[in-house]
């Protein structure tokens, strides 16, 4: 083989092999890049999250006290109605009881 051809083999094989270099650090360069772009949208999906749980919570914290309300109001209502039907029913009471000491 001559002199020649040996440095076109030579130059051939730095050249692929630079080739394969190039192509391995962009490959690498392209995993990087699809990694990062991969944690940026777990970061954006964990933050919506984030705040879509915080937006839930207020809703049910709002709800659960609403609700508190209206129990409070209801129970207020029945024991007012209670307390009106026992004073009638004592006043009841305490005329028939004067009554009968009234006849006797």
């Amino acid at each position: 083989m001559s002199l020649k051809a040996i440095k076109i083999i030579v130059a051939a094989e730095e050249a692929a092999r630079l080739a394969e270099l190039e192509a391995q650090r962009k490959t690498q360069q392209d995993l990087d890049e699809i990694e990062s772009a991969g944690k940026e949208a777990i970061a954006a999906t964990l933050k919506r999250a984030e705040t879509e749980v915080v937006h839930l919570f207020r809703l049910t914290d709002q709800k659960a006290t609403d609700e508190a309300i209206d129990l409070a109001s209801k129970t207020a209502n029945r024991q007012a109605a209670q307390r009106a039907r026992a004073e009638r029913l004592l006043e009841t009471a305490a005329q028939l009881v004067f009554e009968r000491i009234v006849k006797n």
